[in-house]
């Protein structure tokens, strides 16, 4: 077995406010979305997620990779976590299990790009938190919604006296 994890991937949720349903006051009934993007090599919805370059740090790749795989251009906000995972294609002689973890930040989005480096392989999809944790192609990719992400915007929303919801 692996005696270490490696940090094979950089990612990050890509979230933006919207108001309810009937909601006219911009201060009350917001709800949270975050994006996703399909798989390429199958069913479910992933969040955008990378390898990074030598001459990138890991936050700079996640902002990188949400512009190449979601067209989306943003604040990088905050670290919420590491996240484990087994990967087919991280397996070698060191980590004959291919366990890796990737590190998952959470990006406010200020722009959509009608136009991205990889606009004809992906199709990206607003949902709300609890529509996105039932779409999640990896379970990692789940906990980092529902205990990276969740978690870190329940706090911060607390702390700014927001009346903002992550339910819906």
């Amino acid at each position: 077995m692996c005696s270490k994890l490696v940090i094979r991937l950089n990612g990050c949720i890509p979230f933006r406010h919207r108001n309810s349903e009937g909601s006219e006051d911009a201060n009350t009934g917001k709800i949270v979305e975050v994006l996703m993007i399909n798989s390429t090599s199958g069913p479910g919805l992933l969040f955008p997620k990378g390898g990074w370059e030598n001459d990138e740090t890991v936050q700079e790749a996640a902002v990188r990779e949400a512009l190449e795989e979601a067209g989306v251009r943003g604040e990088l906000m905050d670290f919420l976590g590491y996240h484990q995972f087994k990967s087919k294609t991280h397996q070698d002689e060191f980590c004959p299990e291919g366990l890796c973890k990737a590190a998952m930040f959470a990006l406010f989005v200020k722009e959509e790009l009608e136009s991205w480096p990889e606009m004809n392989t992906r199709k990206r999809t607003w949902l709300t938190v609890p529509e996105a944790v039932d779409s999640c192609r990896h379970a990692w990719m789940r906990d980092a919604l529902e205990n990276g992400f969740s978690k870190w915007y329940a706090e911060r929303m607390m702390t700014a006296g927001e009346n903002i919801s992550v339910e819906h």
